[in-house]
């Protein structure tokens, strides 16, 4: 656990607000001065870890899983030295961060780099600019994410302080998935086309790397969070599971939320969350309950249409136990206020309430209806993969896919980016994804008709003028009957989310419903079941930046595609050259049990 140094934030007079306003910008220089720059190493390769009774060889950074946090304040920058002692390559993405002018180093394979070959290293640099709170970094590369992530702490700028009270300590929560046997060459094998298989389901759910009391094997690895009463935590929570959207409560103890995805919120006083794949949240908690054992519980939430799910023995649990003199013999209490995995409104009630901060300390720049320049109304479906003649004789039906706009998107061989760097685009990638549904129909209404089910792969990106004004409103659908939330994610910039809302968005109707005074200001949203949810952004960073659900079989069956910012007119809004030491794009993706396989064939 963390401690934090108490600083004095500065004393802000109400009967001088133009000195209260110097004092700011004086801060601000003062603190672009001070920023400091940190240096890490990951040593990523396979180590022997034991959950749910078996054993085996997993993928991780530093022999830790979750991985290792790094913490740095506002306006730092970070050097990660990478090396891969593993058997395959991958990347690493920095989650939240906006790299400015440089997304050399944002990380998505083939988008902006190709992967890091095995034993060989790469340096990223992560620049902090606008992030405070908490942002994270995970692989980039299938679903190699399991088991490579970890928290990203931005403190506040030196001489300043956060607008809370500030808590006596902190820690990070990191929900995660976890998988019997061989992630990477279950995945490898559900991918091959000729037999392509749905993709895997975790065998449980974890807190800090462990599932918890009620899973085999367990009870005696349970993480602990060791408290003293009357203090303050901060718990910087990171939903890093493959596909799971979370419930999270703590026994007799409420919460108060007051951060998302690196920028500060109106305070949210609750009893529990809903975090989504690729969101961290930070928390605030006061132990000033009878001393004793209580339960941390997170639960699926389940989006989908199905009739049932699993008991709370599939629950994650992790332990708070208060420090002090006594005695007790009963097992730690169980929230009784966590909603049911089934449970939709709990979600949608507690997104409701988010909201930026909004203060002339952390003000915000909500882009106006007659700023915008670019519209795109974006459906994100279920799909599948059909042979038709036109299309030859290698190719393979398949099952299971998804689309936005009726694009699939696929990986290309070289990096997007590297080509765009040269002047190069096509066989690479396309400029022409469209900015609305080829077809309108009743996109809520459950559709398994051929001609809507079925969708077209390609690697289809949209370009932008520098500075240009975007509103995008995410369409969900409920083509062949698998309408479930898309936590939908941007690189490169973060977006303020309007408003959401439930069946087909009608811009004359909903934009209505638009907050346009504090909406939350964040990296990933939910665009809920049968659905929409508007964004809007300002395109000021050059360069490709990746949009895609996160929840991973949804990004490995197709739901994604970029933008690429096109470069100002100053050097100062010009995108970055790329390093030297790039990597290559002749690099192994497969599993080595994969390897050995085909090895064996061609002997």
């Amino acid at each position: 656990m963390k401690s934090l140094k108490r600083t004095t934030g500065p004393v802000m007079s109400t009967q001088f607000p133009v000195f209260a306003v110097l004092i700011i910008i004086l801060q601000l220089f003062i603190s672009l001065a001070r920023a400091e720059v940190h240096y890490y190493d990951f040593i990523v390769k396979e180590v022997n870890f034991t959950r749910l009774c078996e054993s085996k060889l997993m993928l991780v950074v530093n022999e830790s899983f979750p991985g290792p946090e790094l913490r740095a304040r506002k306006g730092d920058t970070i050097y990660i030295n990478v090396y891969n002692q593993g058997f395959y390559g991958f990347t690493i993405h920095w989650h939240g961060v906006k790299q400015p002018r440089n997304p050399w180093f944002d990380g998505p394979e083939y988008v902006t780099q190709c992967p890091i070959s095995p034993g060989t290293n790469f340096t990223y640099q992560v620049q902090l600019t606008t992030e405070e709170g908490t942002v994270w970094w995970h692989a980039h590369s299938d679903w190699t994410r399991a088991s490579v992530h970890g928290t990203i702490v931005v403190l506040p700028a030196l001489g300043t302080t956060f607008p809370f009270p500030e808590p006596d300590e902190e820690e990070s929560i990191v929900f995660g998935s976890w998988y019997l046997g061989n992630l990477k060459q279950t995945i490898d094998e559900c991918m091959v086309p000729e037999n392509a298989t749905n993709l895997p389901e975790a065998d449980a759910y974890t807190i800090n790397g462990q599932p918890g009391d009620f899973a085999l094997c367990s009870k005696n690895s349970t993480y602990r969070l060791k408290v003293d009463y009357g203090k303050t935590y901060l718990l910087r929570i990171l939903n890093a599971n493959i596909d799971a959207e979370m419930y999270f409560a703590i026994a007799e103890h409420n919460l108060t939320m007051v951060g998302m995805d690196g920028s500060y919120t109106k305070p949210i006083n609750t009893s529990y969350i809903m975090i989504s794949p690729g969101q961290t949240m930070d928390v605030l908690l006061n132990t000033n309950s009878t001393l004793g054992s209580y339960y941390m519980v997170a639960r699926e939430y389940v989006s989908a249409t199905v009739n049932a799910v699993s008991s709370y023995l599939d629950d994650a649990v992790a332990i708070l136990e208060y420090n002090g003199n006594y005695t007790t013999s009963e097992a730690p209490i169980y929230p009784e206020n966590l909603p049911m995995s089934l449970s939709q409104e709990p979600a949608y009630d507690f997104l409701r309430k988010i909201r930026s901060l909004a203060t002339p300390e952390y003000p915000i720049n909500v882009p106006k209806e007659s700023d915008v320049t670019k519209r795109m109304y974006i459906t994100a479906s279920s799909n599948a993969l059909y042979c038709t003649p036109d299309l030859g004789p290698t190719c393979v039906n398949i099952s299971w896919a998804a689309s936005v706009n009726n694009i699939s998107w696929v990986n290309p061989s070289e990096s997007i980016l590297q080509a765009y760097y040269n002047n190069i685009s096509e066989p690479v990638y396309e400029t022409d994804f469209p900015d609305e549904p080829p077809v309108y129909f009743n996109f809520t209404d459950d559709s398994s008709a051929i001609d809507v089910g079925l969708t077209v792969q390609g690697t289809k990106v949209t370009m932008l003028e520098y500075n240009e004004t975007v509103e995008m409103v995410f369409q969900g659908t409920d083509v062949e009957g698998a309408a479930v939330n898309h936590p939908m994610h941007v690189h490169g910039l973060s977006f303020y989310v309007l408003g959401f809302g439930f069946g087909n968005y009608f811009a004359e109707r909903d934009s209505k419903t638009f907050n346009l005074i504090d909406p939350p200001y964040v990296a990933t949203f939910i665009t809920p079941k049968n659905g929409w949810v508007a964004l809007r952004f300002v395109a000021n960073n050059p360069g490709v930046w990746f949009w895609h659900c996160h929840m991973e079989r949804h990004l490995t069956w197709g739901m994604e595609s970029a933008f690429i910012v096109k470069n100002g007119g100053t050097p100062e809004t010009t995108m970055l050259p790329p390093p030297a030491t790039m990597p290559s794009c002749d690099v192994p993706l497969k599993s080595s049990a994969i390897l050995e396989k085909q090895l064996e064939r061609t002997n």
